[in-house]
């Protein structure tokens, strides 16, 4: 069928999600992507930060290959030797005292298994999340989204507070002996790519472990490598108490991951966890074959190399007002309507995201981008601009 029977079909028989590129991608390698009339476009979107090994990268392929022809699927019911192996993988690239990991298949899933997980340990329901912040979209992770235009639609919802991002004073202010836990993005991705200073994070810390509230960091977006680190955290010396991630985690494949602390997993017993299709034979080879990958190709500092050199060659840009994040994921605040420029880049084979700020796109590229695909980049945004 052509793009306009596609687009009519699709538009027909599936709920309204987001707003698509009116382009059908068919195919991918590495770090582009192919239309059904072989068109070829620079991938610098990701999937919505998905795609972080690159296309139908050979190792991936031939684990997920592998495993389908030993044994596509059985539950948490049984032990399975690959959803083992990548468990001790997690836990050894994570940040020190974690100890152990609950596989679900996203972000809003891990998010709201940190959600429940801290209100047992606590004893506590009251969480603080951020203004502006984005979770996921079940009922449990819309409660601690700050963004108010997806939160309103479903109320009543959990009880929550909310807080300017980087402001540590209003945390300090609004914690107490209520607080199970502080929820914050690593960096606000959707909102057009925040960031805070760097003693925020870690005066967050101390102000849970002085008020004996649990501190998750929602990592959905920035691990693995995304950042320049394995985990966001890193960067600013963080252990967060709960970590969670999904995303690029197995490189297309759906999963999310909660990464809990040793001495908060000791408290979990059998029943108060599950997912019938979390740590799947398939999702877990794919997640195993992207992390190593990752270290393999040391692509956390290919991240961290390209988005330095992007921030600043970006930055130089005439009409470009800010450019924000870390690693590859950037944010680039135009004079002109992130949608439109979002289109005339798509006109030139290159394929960028918008965000909830109206003048921001983002870049959430594969993690095996090269400078020169930056160059490509800038140059068709100075001609746009």
């Amino acid at each position: 069928m052509n793009l306009t029977e596609l687009i009519s079909l699709e538009d027909r028989y599936q709920l309204l999600t987001y707003k698509k590129f009116p382009l059908d991608v068919v195919r991918g390698k590495g770090k582009y992507v192919y239309d059904s009339e072989g068109k070829e476009y620079l991938d610098l979107y990701g999937g919505h930060a998905v795609v972080s090994i690159g296309h139908c990268h050979p190792k991936l392929v031939k684990a997920i290959q592998d495993q389908a022809e030993k044994l596509i699927f059985y539950s948490n019911a049984v032990y399975s030797p690959i959803r083992a192996e990548l468990s001790k993988l997690l836990v050894e690239v994570a940040p020190k005292g974690i100890g152990a990991v609950f596989f679900s298949n996203s972000g809003a899933e891990a998010n709201e298994t940190a959600l429940k997980i801290a209100r047992k340990f606590t004893g506590r329901e009251e969480i603080i999340s951020m203004e502006n912040s984005f979770h996921g979209r079940t009922v449990g992770s819309l409660s601690v989204t700050g963004a108010k235009k997806y939160r309103d639609q479903v109320r009543p919802l959990l009880d929550c507070k909310f807080v300017p991002f980087g402001d540590l004073e209003s945390v300090r202010n609004s914690i107490s002996e209520r607080t199970a836990a502080v929820m914050v993005e690593a960096i606000q991705s959707l909102a057009g790519v925040y960031m805070a200073k760097q003693g925020y994070y870690q005066g967050l810390q101390k102000l849970c472990e002085e008020k004996g509230a649990l501190l998750i960091f929602d990592e959905v977006q920035t691990m693995p490598g995304r950042t320049g680190a394995m985990f966001a955290c890193n960067n600013w010396e963080v252990t967060p108490d709960l970590i969670t991630t999904a995303k690029g985690i197995a490189g297309g494949i759906p999963m999310g991951v909660t990464f809990v602390k040793e001495e908060i997993a000791k408290t979990i017993t059998y029943g108060e966890q599950g997912s019938t299709f979390g740590g799947g034979q398939i999702a877990c080879a794919a997640s195993k074959a992207t992390l190593e990958v990752i270290q393999e190709e040391k692509l956390v500092e290919n991240a961290r190399s390209v988005g330095e050199y992007a921030l600043k060659i970006i930055s130089e840009v005439p009409k470009v007002k800010e450019v924000r994040g870390l690693g590859l994921l950037i944010g680039v605040e135009t004079d002109l309507p992130g949608g439109e420029v979002q289109k005339k880049l798509l006109s030139k084979g290159i394929l960028v995201g918008t965000s909830d700020h109206p003048k921001t796109i983002r870049l959430l590229p594969p993690l095996i981008i090269e400078r020169t695909d930056i160059d490509r980049f800038t140059n068709e945004l100075r001609k746009i601009l």
